[in-house]
């Protein structure tokens, strides 16, 4: 998909030949130029924070059993804990935790939290579910097509939805 600051600079050299630096600082098509810019940048943006979503469905792909899916919901919430050791490590004694030490520790609990009540992920024991993954292109509006499963810390698994919801 070519991107909007591309095409707007096509139609101000189409308009204007020449070079797109001679532009004035204020004019419409500099602040057309700008807005195209922006627009860009937050496509980017939203693009890479829905990358970061779908990362744990990567590694699903070649899990089966229920005993394998929690080993591996263990594995990815573990993933950060070589950053908060080395984190608590660099803290002197009685001094209080850094804010990126809180972030990380608030984002590891609410993982644990949820685990607790039931990880959200693909059903890996359904052979079409797994053929879906297989053939997966890594964006989150195409996993509609996909059965999902809750599986908790106790090893209990019960079905789920997509988009997924906070449910008991």
């Amino acid at each position: 998909m070519p991107s909007s600051i591309s095409k707007v600079t096509k139609q101000i050299k189409k308009k204007k030949p020449g070079k797109l630096g001679a532009l004035h600082e204020n004019s419409r098509d500099a602040k057309r130029l700008r807005r195209a810019n922006a627009r860009d940048d937050k496509l980017n943006r939203v693009a890479a924070i829905r990358a970061k979503k779908t990362e744990p469905f990567r590694a699903y792909r070649s899990m089966r059993s229920p005993a394998k899916m929690q080993s591996l919901v263990e594995d990815f919430l573990k993933r950060d804990e070589d950053a908060r050791a080395e984190l608590q490590a660099k803290r002197r004694p009685g001094q209080p935790a850094s804010a990126g030490q809180d972030l990380l520790q608030a984002k590891l609990d609410m993982e644990q939290k949820e685990y607790n009540s039931g990880f959200w992920m693909p059903d890996l024991e359904d052979e079409s579910n797994v053929e879906r993954l297989g053939h997966w292109n890594g964006e989150w509006n195409s996993l509609d097509t996909m059965v999902f499963v809750r599986i908790t810390r106790a090893g209990k698994k019960y079905a789920s939805q997509f988009p997924p919801h906070r449910e008991n």
